[in-house]
């Protein structure tokens, strides 16, 4: 089963750092300068959803970045071993007056050979305003003005940078799925983006996990605490999960949720959902829940999901 560290967030002088998976560089492998994305747009256009998905994608991330800092955290990245091969920027009218370097910046990485694309993420102004309005927060640019007028000085703005982008996405009839497949057919190449599952064993007793999102009730099955010699024991051990399987319909149960969860994990890659957290409850979360998460576990790993599980409340009591 994977163990793979999920992505992290730290601010960094106002400027929030996502940490996607990072690949271990391998014995004898030469220092490489990393790929580069630039993602930047109209406000209210997906630039925090693009970002996103390239993590998902193992890119490091680095979200309102002064354009000045680019070329050194690509250098940074060449000198990472190959830890760091392909590096993604947000770069926005945030920056505000940072955001007069992106030119000089951009020709310093040129001058590096450094493999660079821009994507631009474009939208209508009257899809644009509907966003904001459904938000109720302001145009980064409007000031004391309306928000048509802020979206109008951005366009100004960013109308250069429009002109250079590698890849325009258009936004405007596009919802946060389409956006995430058309960045997934652009840089998740032949790869299919992977789902990464944690399966949570729980205790009712102790609270539902606030981060569920499936719940799987055990309670059914026949509490192995009331077989004295069971009772010390934990479902990772051998004779309570043999107990668990050998209870009417724990074997169904299980086949059944197992298929149950394949056609979940196929539409939510269709949907660009990339974690999913499964919480398997029984009454204490020592036994039943155990037994039932490990078998549970194993069977998506079969079908190529990524997984880890936690015992949440196993050695409570």
């Amino acid at each position: 089963m994977s163990t793979e560290r999920e992505p992290q967030e730290t601010e960094r002088d106002g400027a929030q750092v996502s940490t996607g998976t990072m690949r271990e560089s391998e014995p004898g492998e030469s220092a490489a300068i990393p790929e580069l994305v630039i993602i930047s747009g109209m406000s209210g256009a997906g630039r925090s959803t693009a970002a996103k998905c390239l993590e998902d994608l193992g890119w490091f991330v680095v979200d309102n970045i002064p354009p000045e800092l680019i070329p050194p955290m690509v250098e940074l990245g060449a000198r990472s071993q190959g830890n760091v091969a392909r590096i993604a920027v947000v770069v926005d009218v945030r920056g505000r007056r940072f955001f007069a370097n992106l030119k000089e910046s951009l020709a310093t990485l040129d001058a590096q050979n450094v493999k660079r694309r821009i994507v631009f993420l474009e939208s209508s102004d009257e899809a644009l305003v509907r966003r904001f309005e459904s938000v109720r927060r302001p145009h980064p640019l409007q000031g004391d003005g309306r928000i048509v007028d802020g979206i109008a000085a951005e366009r100004d703005l960013l109308r250069e940078l429009r002109g250079d982008a590698d890849l325009v996405i258009d936004t405007s009839s596009l919802n946060v799925h389409e956006l995430r497949a058309k960045m997934d057919a652009q840089f998740a190449g032949e790869e299919v983006p992977e789902l990464r599952a944690t399966v949570m064993s729980f205790g009712f007793k102790y609270g539902l996990p606030v981060d569920a999102d499936m719940v799987i009730d055990c309670r059914f099955i026949p509490n192995p605490h009331w077989v004295p010699e069971l009772r010390p024991f934990t479902g990772l051990n051998d004779e309570v999960s043999t107990y668990v399987f050998s209870q009417p319909g724990s074997k169904e149960f299980l086949d059944g949720y197992a298929e149950l969860l394949r056609i979940v994990a196929e539409g939510y890659r269709r949907e660009g959902k990339r974690y999913v957290t499964i919480a398997v409850g029984c009454t204490g979360g020592k036994h039943r829940s155990v037994a039932m998460s490990e078998k549970l576990a194993r069977r998506l790993v079969s079908e190529g999901v990524e997984t880890v599980v936690v015992h949440r409340d196993m050695g409570r009591e």
